[in-house]
C-alpha cells in the first residue's frame, strides 16, 4: 500500500469517527447497544494471529505486529480532558505490574481492578493498528479505555539518526528501549507521521517499543513506523514477540 493510499485511509478513519458519534449510547460494558446479538468473539478481519516466523514492516515502514493488551476502563466522556498532565497522570498510574518493563506473551493475564485482562499477539491486516475493533471484536469496552502494546524490534545493524513517527486517535505516549521518544496529547484523530520524535538510535538486535493510548468516545487507532532523517521508512527491520 502506498503513502497516497495511506493518507487516503486516514482521511476515511476521521469519517468513521463522525460516524461512530451517531452510535447509540454505550452499554454498561462500554460497547454500542446491540439488542438480539451474540456476543463478538472475532477481531477479523482486522487483525490475525501473529505467526511464528519474523515479520517485517510494509512496504511504508509500518509496524503491523504487537501484543495488545484488553483495554483498562478510564472512563471519560470527552476527548477534551485530554491535555499533557492528564494524559501524563493518566500512564503514570501503576495498572499492573512492570507495566513498563514487560515484554508479555501471547495470553499473558493481568488483573487490574479486579478484573483480568490478557495479551493478544496479533497482525494487523492495515498500517493503522485499529484498537476499536480490536475491543469491539472481542466484546470489551470500547470507549473511555486505555490500550497497551508491545513490539520487539530488530535490526542487523546499529542506525543513528532514526526517527519514531507516530499518529493516534486520540492520545498516545511511546517509549523507545525504556525512553519516553514521542507524545501525542489533546483530542486529535490518526494522522500518519503526526508527530516525530528527536534523532534515536536503533540498537543492532533487540529493540522494544512500547505505547499507550487514552480515549474517551468514538474511534480509537494508531500508526507508527522508522524513518530516516528524510522521512524515508528505515529498511531491514523485523519485528518478533515476547519468545520469538
Amino acid at each position: 500500500m502506498n503513502t497516497l493510499r495511506k493518507m487516503a485511509l486516514c482521511a476515511l478513519c476521521c469519517f468513521a469517527f463522525h460516524v461512530a458519534a451517531q452510535v447509540p449510547a454505550p452499554t454498561k460494558t462500554g460497547s454500542p447497544a446491540a439488542p438480539g446479538t451474540a456476543p463478538r468473539t472475532t477481531i477479523a478481519p482486522y487483525f490475525q494471529p501473529a505467526s511464528s516466523s519474523p515479520s517485517a514492516p510494509d512496504a511504508d515502514g509500518f509496524l503491523r505486529r504487537w501484543l495488545l493488551l484488553e483495554p483498562i476502563k478510564k472512563p471519560n466522556r470527552t476527548n477534551t480532558v485530554f491535555t499533557d498532565s492528564y494524559v501524563r497522570n493518566a500512564f503514570a498510574t501503576e495498572y499492573f505490574p512492570n507495566q513498563f518493563t514487560v515484554v508479555p506473551r501471547d495470553g499473558d493475564k493481568v488483573t487490574v481492578a479486579g478484573e483480568e485482562l490478557a495479551w493478544h499477539a496479533l497482525d494487523s491486516t492495515n498500517f493503522n493498528v485499529k484498537l476499536f475493533r480490536f475491543a469491539h471484536g472481542l466484546n470489551k469496552p470500547t470507549y473511555g479505555v486505555i490500550f497497551w502494546a508491545v513490539t520487539v524490534v530488530n535490526s542487523p545493524r546499529e542506525i543513528q539518526n532514526a526517527r519514531l513517527a507516530a499518529g493516534s486517535n486520540a492520545a498516545s505516549i511511546w517509549w523507545f528501549n525504556g525512553k519516553e521518544t514521542v507524545d501525542l496529547f489533546t483530542d486529535r484523530r490518526m494522522v500518519m507521521d503526526d508527530v516525530v520524535s528527536k534523532r534515536l538510535t536503533i540498537h543492532k538486535g533487540r529493540n522494544i517499543l512500547r505505547g499507550a493510548v487514552i480515549n474517551g468516545p468514538g474511534m480509537s487507532d494508531f500508526c507508527v513506523r522508522f524513518v530516516d532523517a528524510n522521512g524515508q521508512p528505515i529498511k531491514g527491520l523485523t519485528i518478533t514477540l515476547a519468545g520469538e
